[in-house]
């Protein structure tokens, strides 16, 4: 069964740093194009894109909300994918998600086939 799982989420200062990892099973990432959404208190129906990347990682997209602190990567050797974030502020706080789609990589949350169940991110002091 495909699965992706998300980890590294948690409480941190503004101006912390995180890193979030999203783990797939059941299914290679390597020809899947990878994103990152999340979905902020009180808004549990708008997922916000936050950044993509392609199935041979060479090419990365990102919102402007987030572009110059937060970087996605992944390593398909361990099917994995990383969001680093830095300069968190507490408008970050959020319950973050991973996602695969099989469509080159996109910021609408419709290409993508497969979500994990997100990890909860929060910034305050």
């Amino acid at each position: 069964q495909e699965q992706l799982v998300e980890s590294g989420g948690g409480l941190v200062q503004p101006g912390g740093s995180l890193r979030l990892s999203c783990a797939a099973s059941g299914f290679t990432l390597d020809y899947y194009s990878m994103g990152w959404f999340r979905q902020a208190p009180g808004k549990e129906k708008e997922r916000e894109f936050l950044a993509a990347i392609n199935s041979g990682g060479d090419d990365t997209y990102y919102s402007g909300s987030v572009k110059g602190r937060f970087t996605i990567s992944r390593d398909n050797v361990v099917n994995t994918v990383y969001l680093q974030m830095n300069g968190l502020k507490p408008d970050d706080t959020a319950v973050y998600y991973c996602a695969a789609s099989g469509r080159h990589y996109s910021s609408y949350a419709d290409h993508y086939t497969y979500w994990g169940q997100g990890t909860r991110v929060t910034v305050s002091s």
